[in-house]
């Protein structure tokens, strides 16, 4: 899967525009640098890859906005070798900046469909995370204790399953809030306390699953 000089253009210029939102982790920016977000873009949206917005991938989901992927991955502190949960793979492009950055990713999703697509499609681009499917509200059991878990759908409560699986020092990001918006919280668990800071407001599809919502009617 090739790529022009344009494209490669387009992403250094979307770093800047990051930069000047207040994105500051060199890592994060290098990731999404490198990341060829056109190519998880049907083509008649091609042209908006690079644009700072989120955009319809079907089966009800978006990819995220650039500085919303930006924002939490920032908020996780990664480093290298760090043991990351990602719960909602979505389009993938999320897991692929995460690995980038050196992270290893447990990946689950909800959505069949989307689960069997992402699976098949990002291993063609060299991003291979562990593919999981099924109720990401639960996390994943078997593999836990995490070093870092992200959420990248709107949560009515944040999951006590999620709580659970989090290691000594390690730090959840996840969007909590109504079906329209919510704010983003970093929990950090420490000394078998959770510390717990606010941040802005966003607006992610929602999170399905026994401590998510229910399917709409």
């Amino acid at each position: 899967m090739e790529e022009n000089y344009k494209q490669r253009g387009l992403r250094n210029k979307l770093v800047k525009k990051l930069r000047l939102k207040g994105i500051t982790d060199e890592a994060v920016l290098s990731a999404i640098g490198k990341v060829p977000r056109h190519l998880f873009f049907e083509d008649a949206l091609l042209n908006h890859a690079y644009e700072d917005k989120a955009f319809p991938i079907g089966e009800g989901q978006t990819i995220s906005q650039p500085y919303t992927v930006a924002f939490q991955s920032e908020k996780l502190s990664i480093k290298s070798g760090d043991k990351v949960l990602e719960v909602g793979t979505g389009s993938g492009y999320q897991a692929a900046i995460l690995l980038e950055m050196g992270a290893h990713v447990y990946t689950i999703e909800f959505n069949r469909k989307l689960y069997e697509t992402v699976r098949d499609f990002l291993p063609q681009l060299g991003y291979r995370p562990y593919f999981f499917y099924g109720d990401g509200s639960k996390g994943i059991p078997a593999k836990a204790p995490f070093d870092k878990i992200i959420v990248t759908a709107g949560a009515p409560i944040v999951p006590q399953a999620l709580l659970d699986q989090l290691n000594e020092n390690g730090i959840m990001i996840i969007p909590v809030g109504n079906r329209e918006t919510q704010r983003m919280i970093k929990l950090t668990k420490k000394g078998g306390k959770i510390l717990k800071e606010e941040f802005n407001q966003f607006a992610f599809v929602p999170l399905l699953g026994e401590s998510g919502w229910s399917h709409p009617k």
